[in-house]
């Protein structure tokens, strides 16, 4: 578990890992970063209650540095990706370990259950679940288990996670992408099994959803660019509609149905928020909409804009500039 700033949280999750109903040996690696609150006290408590518990350090605070400090303090042959204030069900691991040995695949992985609580965060969850928000995606949406480019967090083969090195420590988002693309390249299977289901809970307002989703965007073309053939129109969707949306602004002042394309999007998106509203309050409903075009535009931004030099510091880019 890479861990920063999640006094709030952490407990509760360490406490779901250990009281998994899995037949085997547990232990849990907490990689606790510089945080600002009492993450380090709480971490160093839960270690000196429960002799599986145990705690390294992760100077840089960074998602993947803290997640390979996490590996190399672990001891077993299967590894589980957990988040320091993800929730798992009681048959998570038990689920997991039971689909690496029926399909002999190298990293499972599930859904990632977007739940919110409020207004906001409800509109947020419905359009991180549905196909207009984030495509044919099924650790977001749902779908048949089978083999797939990436999933949720991941519970992986150490086999595996030492044939790739671990995780890329220059990215600093989609890293879990990017290293699912390397098991695959290198033999691998990765295997999506819709049984294993982690609550999620979404950004709390509309600035911290789009900066989640700018960097989604301009890491994802960091991938593209080191791994080519990876893209496709799922991720393009947005960096089009940003263009188009742009154009349509600038060359309708001479040409006035250029603004059919902005206005054309923005009713595309009405009338695709009213399905998800279903079950949900009425609050949330005109948020919905907002949610989704926040979520596309930051993540076309992001792209549209992700410098050249983003994750030049990674293993592939480094291989490459050696092989030039």
């Amino acid at each position: 578990m890479p861990i920063l700033n999640e006094e709030r949280h952490l407990e509760a999750a360490v406490r779901h890992v250990l009281a998994q109903e899995y037949p085997g040996e547990l232990e849990v690696v907490l990689a606790v970063g510089p945080s600002t609150d009492r993450t380090q006290e709480v971490a160093d408590a839960l270690a000196a209650a429960d002799p599986r518990v145990k705690v390294v350090a992760n100077p840089t605070g960074r998602t993947p540095a803290g997640l390979n400090a996490a590996i190399h303090g672990s001891t077993h042959s299967i590894v589980a990706r957990v988040d320091g204030h993800a929730m798992m069900p009681s048959d998570y691991l038990r689920v997991a370990v039971e689909t690496l040995e029926e399909t002999g695949a190298d990293n499972v992985g599930g859904i990632m259950a977007a739940e919110g609580e409020t207004p906001w965060e409800k509109a947020v969850a419905a359009a991180m679940t549905s196909k207009v928000g984030v495509g044919n995606a099924r650790f977001h949406t749902g779908g048949e288990g089978g083999p797939a480019d990436t999933v949720y967090l991941g519970v992986f083969r150490r086999s595996a996670l030492d044939r790739v090195d671990g995780y890329d420590e220059a990215f600093l988002r989609a890293q879990d992408w990017e290293m699912n693309h390397r098991i695959r390249s290198t033999g691998g299977v990765v295997w999506f099994q819709p049984r294993m289901r982690v609550s999620y809970r979404p950004r709390p307002n509309v600035r911290a959803l789009a900066k989640q989703y700018f960097h989604y965007g301009r890491w994802r073309r960091v991938v593209a660019r080191q791994h080519k053939g990876t893209i496709n129109l799922r991720y393009l969707a947005p960096p089009l509609a940003v263009t188009a949306i742009l154009v349509g602004l600038v060359a309708g002042f001479a040409f006035w149905p250029a603004w059919l394309i902005p206005g054309g999007y923005i009713a595309a998106i009405l009338v695709a928020s009213l399905p998800l509203g279903r079950g949900l309050p009425l609050k949330a409903w005109p948020m919905i909409p907002v949610a989704l075009a926040t979520m596309h535009m930051a993540w076309g931004v992001g792209f549209i804009t992700s410098p050249p030099g983003l994750g030049a510091d990674s293993r592939t880019a480094r291989a490459g500039h050696a092989n030039a």
